[in-house]
């Protein structure tokens, strides 16, 4: 049901008081003259001018009901009660229709509809405040004032009636908006907060993911290789599969060890990287023994004082670390049998070179479709976290060679 069909309590309250304390006064104010012979100017009870007077007051009461949805119309409709008062010949009883317009301003300014039309708002005011002066001047000019003290007391009442009301209620209203908007910027903060986190949870997973893939693809890779040739030597070459199946669990045993310790400094970001098993440069010599059992024809050459990588921080030579771990891995995936170099040069002060490449592969793999991955991205990710640069890309030979430059002073944090 509509606001206008069905008017709600909150919106009978006001019109039913004014209307009632209007009426008091006007049953009230004949009874007030004839005890003070100063006060003569309201219309006596019962006569044309004191019925015409109720219902002009009646009917005053009544246009409140529509303040909320036609608020300057309401004001200017209200004020005008004033003149029509005046004329009436209902004296004194003209300032009646104040309490009414002092309702009327006050739905005026705080109404929210009104709140971008400064404009509209200034002139209805400005309206309502000359037609209750008006009403009022000719209410004293027809009592016997003089016509200077009319004007005078008319623009004191229409100032008194629009004025003050106007000014508390802006007041009100705009202590309401700071409170709104102070709650919209509180939501707005835990919205933006909301969201970092997210963010930030998103990144830490991203981390996480590209952590798991680097240590499971490396050594799952070199698992399956040595498996490949268990296979074939179990009838020919017992001792030859014996030692594959050692070197099987050899690199189960170290992708877990690698898997607990990526868990534990998920767990405990705080400790050293000694402690959580955190991988360094100075482990490229085990990684590269690796991926040699596991049948790749790699070499590792280091140029200059190895004390150089020192000053690379720990998160830059981790980044570092499975960066050549991811190579290796794609060298036996998808160059197998090719010969592969990592070169560790630390002759350069400000910066750390780390190249890994691999020459084409003697054939082509069988069953193994050549698709673009994630381990590319994953160390162009690394290399920006830690302000080192990445170049990766194919051989004049046919082969692929992935540089990482990564420079001494690399301390930035990265999840990992």
């Amino acid at each position: 049901m509509s606001d206008k069909t069905t008017p709600t309590v909150p919106r009978l309250i006001p019109p039913m008081v004014v209307w009632l304390v209007t009426v008091a006064l006007l049953v009230a104010a004949p009874g007030l003259d004839s005890a003070d012979a100063e006060m003569s100017g309201s219309p006596a009870l019962g006569s044309v001018s004191w019925w015409v007077a109720l219902v002009v007051l009646t009917a005053q009461a009544v246009v409140l009901l529509e303040r909320r949805a036609r608020p300057l119309a309401v004001l200017l409709a209200v004020a005008g009660v004033s003149v029509v008062l005046a004329v009436s010949g209902a004296g004194d009883a003209t300032s009646l229709a104040s309490a009414a317009v002092l309702v009327a301003v006050w739905s005026a300014v705080t109404s929210t509809s009104l709140h971008r039309r400064a404009e509209a708002l200034a002139g209805a005011l400005t309206g309502a405040g000359l037609l209750v002066a008006l009403g009022t001047c000719l209410s004293q000019t027809s009592i016997g004032l003089p016509v200077g003290t009319a004007v005078l007391a008319g623009l004191a009442q229409g100032a008194g009636v629009i004025v003050a009301p106007a000014l508390l209620a802006a007041t009100v209203h705009a202590r309401r908006d700071a409170r709104v908007a102070r709650t919209d910027l509180a939501d707005a903060v835990d919205r933006e907060q909301s969201a970092q986190i997210a963010a930030a949870i998103a990144q830490e997973r991203t981390a996480m993911a590209r952590e798991l893939h680097d240590i499971a693809a490396h050594h799952l890779t070199g698992i399956a290789v040595m498996t490949g040739a268990v296979e074939r030597q179990i009838d020919t070459d017992p001792a030859g599969a014996k030692e594959s199946v050692r070197q099987v669990r050899t690199q189960s045993t170290a992708m877990l060890r690698e898997l607990r310790g990526l868990v534990t400094l998920l767990r405990s970001p705080e400790q050293t990287e000694e402690a959580s098993g955190q991988e360094r440069l100075s482990q490229l010599a085990p990684l590269v023994d690796e991926a040699r059992r596991a049948g790749l024809e790699v070499s590792l050459s280091t140029l200059g004082a190895t004390s150089v990588t020192e000053s690379v921080g720990p998160l830059a030579q981790l980044s570092a670390y499975r960066t050549v771990q991811e190579c290796l891995a794609n060298a036996v995936r998808h160059a197998p049998g090719a010969r592969c170099e990592v070169v560790l040069d630390a002759r350069d002060p400000a910066a750390v070179v780390v190249t890994v490449r691999n020459g084409p592969p003697p054939t082509i793999p069988v069953g193994m479709p050549r698709r673009r991955g994630l381990g590319l991205v994953g160390m162009q990710e690394r290399a920006d976290l830690t302000d080192s640069t990445l170049e990766a890309g194919p051989t004049a030979e046919g082969g692929w060679q992935t540089r990482l430059r990564i420079p001494a002073t690399a301390t930035a944090e990265v999840a990992g």
